[in-house]
């Protein structure tokens, strides 16, 4: 008991020491022109992208989780694609001048960003993190899983020896050593912490905005697939395989439910099967039904993050071999209907609906119990439907006709790449962006004077030094009677 009481202590004062010297290496860092905090940015993105094989091999075998080659591509996206994507952005001093309005907008950080990493995607969202907070003149302490301690610090060394090579201060990029919840509680309630930037499970996310310090955090995904009757079937599903598939569903953003219409029932079926799904029968839906969620109505850690070889063993059940996603046919949803649930392991629920009016209606029932305000992919050719389900849904991203793990971090979109996504207010979140570094600075707006009070006042000019109007309803001729009767009482007591 007394070692963990030490554990404790030495993680709350080793944050109290990164964060004091992320704040004065931040302070150093707010004086640096534009140019040198992206020569520093360029210099990270460059050394992650370069061990980004090394990085994801790391992280599969620490936590057991997803596919390294898949990692890769994670690793590539946080580096390459996040730095094209922020490279000619404005971030520091003025980064807009409108000399028509007299308005200057002048960026300023936020401070010192806690970054709270997953286990799920560890090296990728480390990258990530640190480079958006730098460019925007930020510091960043993180505070790691401790289920992948080893490849977060790792990748926490390889960027911090870039950007210090680059002239970025030693200690505006810190992690924890000895990561506990007393320690990343400190950072996060710290009055040196300006900024919470949390990614993690749903008790993570309510922890920081509990702390007291603002925060941006993300809710659960539990994103349903609509293949409206006039989508391109083979291709709708190739795209729901792709996603459900990569690194093993870790991505929040990936499909979690299938909804088709009666019509064309038959024709995903067929093709979900000829792409390497497997449609557990009534007794099988059952037996992996328990593996799902924990007692707690948690998500079993036990299936996140694993191929389906792996689920069938814990499992017990007996699947064709090559089998690269297990579906189960649901009619309920709910929060004690696991199938209708987050699932980061390749598994599906599948509903049948008779209309895309009902499908909407049953992704938004989906939605409300879980996952509100993330992601809902829908594929289709009817530009109504689109406009309907874009109207109606409370999501923050609809990915049409695209694989939504990789549609909603922006690797298949035109949206900003993150791997960090906001669920809006109604999913609890202080934003709906894919967070990137507008999200981690303020504007300082110098306006200057344009307009003077006589302009202001305008036709009402001519009000001023008049007398204001009696607001008393009262006749004129009671109001008389009322004053003579107060006169007449005051002489009286004369």
């Amino acid at each position: 008991m007394l070692q963990l009481q030490d554990k404790d202590l030495i993680s709350v004062q080793e944050v109290r020491n990164l964060l004091k010297d992320a704040s004065a290496a931040q302070k150093e860092l707010a004086t640096f022109s534009q140019e040198k905090i992206d020569s520093i940015c360029k210099a990270m993105a460059d050394a992650a992208y370069s061990e980004r094989i090394k990085l994801a091999q790391m992280a599969r075998e620490e936590t057991g989780f997803g596919i390294w080659q898949d990692k890769v591509v994670k690793n590539s996206f946080a580096s390459k694609s996040v730095w094209e994507n922020i490279k000619d952005k404005k971030t520091v001093g003025i980064i807009n001048e409108d000399t028509v309005n007299k308005v200057t907008d002048v960026a300023v950080p936020v401070g010192v960003v806690a970054g709270l990493i997953p286990s799920t995607n560890p090296t990728s969202t480390v990258i990530y993190k640190a480079l958006i907070s730098i460019k925007a003149g930020n510091g960043i302490v993180f505070s790691p899983h401790p289920n992948a301690l080893g490849s977060i610090l790792e990748t926490v060394k390889i960027i911090k020896e870039a950007a210090v090579a680059a002239g970025c201060p030693a200690g505006a990029i810190g992690c924890m050593t000895t990561p506990t919840i007393q320690g990343t509680a400190e950072l996060m309630k710290h009055n040196l912490t300006n900024l919470i930037l949390a990614t993690g499970g749903s008790a993570m996310v309510k922890a920081a905005y509990s702390s007291g310090t603002p925060a941006i955090g993300v809710g659960p995904g539990n994103g349903p697939a609509f293949i409206e009757r006039s989508a391109n079937i083979p291709l709708a599903v190739k795209r729901i395989m792709d996603s459900k598939t990569f690194d093993n569903g870790t991505i929040c953003a990936s499909e979690q439910s299938v909804v088709v219409e009666e019509v064309s029932r038959a024709a995903v079926i067929a093709e979900f099967k000829k792409n390497g799904a497997y449609f557990l029968s009534t007794e099988e839906a059952a037996i992996l039904e328990k593996f799902i969620m924990r007692a707690n109505g948690s998500m079993n850690p036990q299936i996140v993050g694993k191929s389906v070889a792996a689920i069938a063993e814990l499992t017990g059940l007996n699947v064709p071999e090559g089998t690269r996603v297990l579906i189960a046919e649901e009619t309920k949803v709910g929060a004690k209907v696991p199938y209708s649930r987050e699932k980061l392991a390749p598994i599906l629920a599948f509903y049948t609906t008779k209309s895309w009016e009902e499908a909407c209606e049953l992704s938004i029932d989906i939605l409300n119990h879980e996952g509100a305000g993330h992601t809902l992919c829908l594929h289709t050719e009817d530009q109504n439907v689109v406009r309907e389900f874009g109207l109606r849904k409370p999501v923050s991203r609809l990915i049409v006709n695209a694989p939504g793990a990789l549609g909603g971090i922006g690797a298949a979109t035109n949206m900003a790449p993150a791997l960090t996504l906001g669920c809006g207010a109604v999913g609890g979140s202080s934003t709906s962006d894919n967070i990137s570094p507008e999200n981690l600075f303020n504007i300082r707006r110098v306006a200057y004077g344009v307009r003077e009070l006589e302009e202001l006042r305008g036709e009402d000019a001519h009000l001023v030094g008049q007398t204001a109007t009696p607001s008393s309803t009262t006749p004129k001729g009671a109001e008389d009677e009322l004053v003579n009767k107060i006169v007449d009482a005051i002489l009286a007591k004369l």
